[in-house]
């Protein structure tokens, strides 16, 4: 197939549209099920992309979640422990694949922005996979494969209208990429730097300790940021994403809202939050809604009088800002990576309060003094990269 005709672009009035390769080859891609749409296709090869190369990297099973262009969630297929499967809805489950681990830690990130994902799949989509895509709210998959019995799950989601693309894992895309915008043509070559632990043999700061687990997430987080519109960061533990700020005009900005989202994922595991009386008929989507405003600053939507009743067997209690904030002061092991360098030693200051340890970026500022002193301050470990990863 040369191209594929789309219902629209990016918005309905935006005819015609379609996808085809520059150069005249077929598409390295086969619509399974369902109609994907531009954007659709945008998520997926991007997210396609991230996952090839998290597989190449770290030698496991990878998956990601993708909103609008940019990851909503990463991980690798890392088993998972009862917290975990209990904070991701899976704990009814016996041992799932690595594959399905990935997929459950990739989706789990950051289940408010998942909410309507298209999900990539680094390896052939098993049963087990398809048995955790099939409850969430998603548009669509992108993987090299289907197993028969996970395409006739996935073939049901959405009265059968769900997508499914299928891959050719060994397509490779010509040296150099084009985009047009206000009908001028941009050409670039693209972006095929390897990312992996040569880039953290640099450490900068006093502190020089970087475990496996640590080189493991800093490089997790540094490849979900090639992916990431920039500016962008990316706070990892545990094998997978835990907090992404993408598309911010300030660095620090960024910073606090992928810290915000690694706080969230963290209070999540709280005793207070993993305890919460949930009814039996309070569906999925609004159980996050609920847990996300019971941790945040708007507590009393979910524990006014009349509301809390519709979500919970009980009134919880609050959950105070002190208890918060206790919990997240034991938090530690922390990775955060940046796509290009912190110009000010604010970001590191905001980083240690979701439990940042490990750090990797360029370096390159005026104040990379400045930057590491703080890090010093705080028993921080700091690689610089020496590789910027901006993505638009």
């Amino acid at each position: 197939m040369k191209e594929l005709e789309l219902k629209y672009g990016c918005n309905p009035n935006q005819k015609p549209s379609r996808i085809y390769v520059n150069d005249g080859r077929d598409l390295p891609i086969r619509v399974l099920n369902g109609r994907p749409g531009y954007i659709n296709f945008m998520d997926a090869l991007n997210g396609w992309q991230l996952v090839r190369d998290l597989k190449r990297s770290t030698g496991l099973p990878s998956a990601a979640s993708f909103k609008h262009v940019s990851p909503a969630g990463a991980a690798v297929g890392l088993p998972l422990d009862e917290t975990l499967k209990k904070i991701y809805f899976v704990e009814e489950y016996g041992d799932l694949s690595p594959l399905a681990c990935a997929y459950v830690r990739a989706r789990g990130a950051d289940r408010m922005s998942s909410f309507g994902d298209f999900i990539a799949l680094s390896d052939v989509c098993d049963k087990d996979t398809a048995s955790m895509i099939k409850p969430e709210v998603s548009d669509g998959v992108i993987a090299p494969g289907y197993d028969e019995d996970a395409l006739e799950i996935l073939k049901s989601k959405k009265k059968g209208a769900y997508t499914v693309i299928e891959i050719d894992p060994e397509f490779v895309p010509a040296p150099a990429e084009h985009r047009e915008i206000f009908g001028i043509t941009f050409e670039q070559g693209r972006n095929e730097l390897a990312i992996d632990e040569s880039l953290l043999t640099n450490i900068v700061t006093e502190a020089k300790e970087l475990p496996e687990e640590a080189r493991r997430d800093l490089i997790i987080s540094l490849i979900t940021l090639k992916y990431t519109q920039s500016n962008s960061v990316c706070y990892a533990k545990g094998g997978q994403a835990i907090g992404v700020g993408a598309g911010q005009q300030s660095r620090v900005h960024c910073v606090r809202l992928a810290g915000n989202k690694a706080d969230n994922w963290l209070l999540r595991q709280n005793p207070k939050v993993l305890e919460l009386p949930f009814r039996d008929d309070v569906r999925r989507p609004d159980r996050d809604n609920a847990i996300d405003l019971y941790i945040g600053d708007e507590y009393m939507d979910v524990l006014r009088e009349g509301e809390w009743q519709r979500l919970f067997t009980v009134r919880p209690d609050v959950f105070t800002a002190e208890e918060k904030r206790a919990w997240l002061d034991r938090a530690a092991g922390v990775s955060l990576g940046s796509d290009a360098f912190f110009p000010f030693s604010d970001n590191i200051e905001r980083a240690r309060k979701s439990g940042v340890q490990y750090v990797a970026e360029p370096g390159g500022s005026v104040r990379d003094s400045d930057v590491i002193e703080c890090c010093n301050r705080y028993h921080m470990v700091m690689a610089f990269t020496g590789i910027r990863l901006f993505h638009h």
